[in-house]
């Protein structure tokens, strides 16, 4: 199966929060409300520098991403 880059995700129990899954490869759940990350990988021995840009791109995606959709949305 092929799954997107990233998925919306909604739960009725955060009412003001808005998650963006990321699928691949570093996988996480980011809550766009506060840009808190949970991460679904494990990094042993990475360059925090480096872990650190490609994180500050990937919040950067996210909410292109959930921009994106939202304008997709008001359009239909």
């Amino acid at each position: 199966m092929d799954l997107p880059k990233f998925l919306l995700g909604d739960n009725t129990d955060f009412t003001e929060d808005i998650f963006v899954i990321h699928t691949e490869f570093p996988r996480f759940i980011i809550n766009l409300k506060d840009d808190e990350m949970e991460w679904f990988e494990e990094f042993n021995n990475v360059d925090e520098e480096e872990l650190s840009d490609q994180v500050a791109t990937l919040i950067e995606l996210a909410s292109k991403f959930y921009d994106r959709e939202m304008a997709r949305y008001e359009k239909n």
